[in-house]
């Protein structure tokens, strides 16, 4: 009788375990439909209206279980330079982890990048849903990454 429910909770332990694998890694996400000239944008040190900016090869995925699942990939020719002259930074920008069938998402790169200065970060839509701001972050080579992140602008530097 011991083995029988032993063998019942181990297989109730399996399939609860895939389970919340696949809803955490799977379920819900669905690739996103950027509007063509506005997939990214990005607010401006003089003003607060958002503006789109040069997107290349974008990439993105969301779910509408939850306003900070968003997460997009692509290049810019914009330079780092031109990019800190005319849009707002982002104070405490921190990228979520994006499911294993979006690898060209690595949060721990990007994190690492935004500490050590490598990449910067950047307000692209001010409480995109209440609570929630669109990030973006640019390497020097171009390679950019956005994502929602909760702050409600809060996490913007102030102008």
């Amino acid at each position: 009788m011991g083995k029988i429910a032993v063998a019942v909770i181990l297989l109730t332990a399996v399939i609860g375990g895939a389970a919340l694998w696949y809803t955490a890694e799977r379920a819900f996400y669905e690739p996103v439909a950027f509007t063509q000239g506005q997939e990214i944008r990005l607010v401006p040190l003089n003003g607060d209206q958002p503006e789109a900016i040069v997107a290349n090869d974008i990439q993105g995925i969301d779910a509408p279980s939850s306003p900070i699942k968003f997460r997009a990939c692509f290049t810019t020719p914009l330079t780092l330079a031109m990019l800190t002259e005319t849009y707002r930074p982002y104070e405490g920008a921190v990228p979520l982890v994006a499911p294993s069938n979006f690898p060209c998402f690595d949060a721990e790169a990007i994190g690492r990048a935004l500490e050590t200065g490598e990449a910067l970060a950047f307000l692209s839509e001010p409480d995109i849903r209440p609570g929630v701001d669109r990030v973006v972050a640019v390497f020097a080579d171009g390679r950019a990454y956005a994502w929602h992140q909760l702050g409600g602008a809060e996490g913007a530097e102030s102008q």
